[in-house]
């Protein structure tokens, strides 16, 4: 966030927070005649050839599937405000990674309308937010598939009882307001929905006349209305993690260029915040060259953001366009945003439990935003956090294994922040920016880990850094050392 979906003050205090555990249940649909039994154990026969339930993060068992890896998503999505009622064709071309008498899906309520399999009716069972498929015909390992499901219902946002919030499609009066992370874009599409399975997308969005639609990547040709509806189609051809796909609607004054090194930038807000149009607009484009001057090439085709007017209190890193909940977003939190396009969006956490990774990142592109700018430096604010008490609970919490009932603890921000300001402290400038570079250049559009960065670190300083590591990452106490 912040999101991912934390919003993050100049202070590096975190706002507000996204959702994390499984999303609404779903509504029991049954499968058109009886199904095949499930297998009873990992050594049954029937298990050899069906799809795991969960991708297996052990901290979010049932999130994503195995059995499979989505190459696209083609989304052909139908929304009426006034109704709360959206319908949908999701076409799912992914490859087996193994023989699929059976697959699962990640799926939030809705009526099930169809399901096919390369064109073939499927079979389906729901339990929760699982959508098992079994094809007429198992899928080979290796081979290339595509599901396609249509289905139809009100979207049902997760409300997460703990610091984790509100998030999934969320309802509002002119259209909705999309924040998916970390596992609610099942509450509007079915798919694999979990960071380590990235894909393309495809969007076609009609909407009433008078709605706009946003959704990532780049539009594809103009509008076009007709019979009342106005249809937009967008295109997502770099890999996206679910959680950070987004169909937001409503009504939106945009602003549309390109920033000064040729990057499109397009930004959108409500006629409530449009004050914050062009600031948000210079911003963008400002922030997105600096940072590919220092962290490398911007990885996507487009920037920008939206600010609307549904008062989530929280931003969230939508690929190529941030989204701003309510507020008019200050130049921290969106220095925050666009940092992530880079960490969290390009270089993609492989676990949840390394989400410093992304977090403590963009919190520590705050502070080099603010010293580029001439304001307090990122040392004087590595100072200022580090001055907290030893009994602070910043410190009770290690920033590198982020738990899955508090995901977005302000330690996996701040403390992550501190943690790569300490390495900076530790092996010099010039190795330190190199290090953000060549991270970038090496695991571009891919997944990334802790020992893959802490690897890299030690190759380009020549240095041994695991008590650098282990004392701001893992150790549940205030670091002395380093």
């Amino acid at each position: 966030m912040v999101s991912s979906r934390l919003v993050v003050a100049a202070t590096a205090t975190v706002l507000g927070a996204l959702g994390t555990a499984a999303c609404a249940a779903s509504n029991g649909d049954s499968a058109p005649g009886p199904a095949a039994s499930s297998a009873t154990g990992p050594d049954s026969p029937a298990a050899k050839n069906v799809g795991a339930p969960g991708i297996g993060d052990p901290d979010f068992p049932t999130d994503g599937n195995g059995g499979y890896d989505v190459g696209r998503y083609r989304l052909k999505l139908g929304y009426d405000p006034s109704a709360k009622h959206l319908t949908g064709v999701a076409a799912i071309e992914a490859k087996a990674t193994q023989e699929l008498a059976r697959f699962n899906l990640d799926l939030s309520g809705f009526t099930i309308n169809r399901v096919t399999v390369d064109g073939r009716p499927a079979r389906y069972e729901r339990a929760k937010d699982e959508l098992t498929v079994i094809p007429a015909a198992p899928v080979a390992d290796g081979a290339d598939f595509t599901v396609e499901v249509a289905y139809a219902g009100e979207p049902k946002p997760v409300r997460n009882s703990s610091n984790l919030g509100t998030y999934g499609f969320i309802p509002t009066e002119d259209g909705a307001f999309v924040t998916c992370q970390p596992n609610g874009a099942r509450t509007w599409f079915p798919g694999n929905d979990h960071p380590l399975d990235k894909a393309r997308y495809d969007f076609e969005i009609t909407v009433p006349k008078g709605v706009t639609a946003l959704a990532n990547g780049e539009l594809v040709g103009a509008p076009k209305t007709a019979g009342g509806k106005t249809t937009f189609v967008w295109r997502e051809d770099d890999p996206m993690a679910s959680y950070l796909a987004t169909m937001t609607l409503g009504k939106f004054e945009l602003r549309q260029g390109k920033t000064a090194s040729g990057i499109r930038n397009l930004v959108a807000a409500d006629p409530r915040f449009r004050g914050s149009l062009d600031k948000l607009y210079k911003l963008s484009g400002e922030m997105t060259d600096y940072w590919s001057t220092v962290f490398g090439p911007y990885p996507f085709d487009s920037t920008g953001g939206v600010v609307d007017d549904f008062p989530a209190g929280y931003a969230l890193e939508n690929q190529t366009k941030p989204i701003y909940g309510g507020f008019d977003p200050d130049e921290d939190i969106i220095s925050h945003e666009l940092a992530h396009q880079w960490f969290g969006n390009s270089l993609t956490v492989k676990r949840w439990r390394e989400l410093w990774l992304n977090e403590g990142f963009a919190t520590y592109a705050e502070w080099l935003w603010s010293e580029h700018k001439g304001r307090a430096t990122a040392e004087q604010l590595f100072r200022r956090n580090y001055a907290a008490p030893a009994n602070d609970p910043i410190w009770s919490y290690p920033a590198g294994e982020a738990k899955p009932d508090d995901l977005f603890n302000n330690s996996v921000y701040v403390r992550g922040g501190m943690t790569l300001h300490a390495l900076r402290q530790r092996i010099g400038d010039a190795a330190f920016f190199k290090l953000l570079k060549d991270w970038n250049t090496e695991h571009r559009y891919g997944h990334v880990t802790t020992a893959e960065f802490t690897a890299l670190a030690e190759k380009i300083s020549g240095k041994d850094l695991d008590a650098l590591f282990d004392a701001w990452l893992f150790t549940p106490k205030k670091p002395t050392t380093w």
